[in-house]
């Protein structure tokens, strides 16, 4: 399953992020495989809102596509 089908209130496990561009992006917000993470929101047509401690990140949907995920 990828991040962008994920659905608010979910907690997942990021498993693998394939593109090594997503990756480095992912790293810069502090985001990394084998992280724990919530689902704050889904913007309709826009972007995936996530929570990781404290902080709030959101990612746009084509990010999202490339980031793979397991559910808790």
């Amino acid at each position: 399953m990828t991040l962008d089908r994920i659905k608010r209130g979910q907690s997942f496990r990021i498993t693998h992020i394939p593109n090594e561009t997503v990756r480095s992006q992912a790293i810069r917000f502090g985001i990394a495989a084998g992280e724990w993470l919530t689902c704050e929101e889904v913007v309709p047509a826009g972007p995936i809102v996530i929570r990781k401690n404290h902080q709030q990140i959101a990612l746009g949907r084509q990010l999202a596509r490339e980031i793979d995920i397991c559910l808790n």
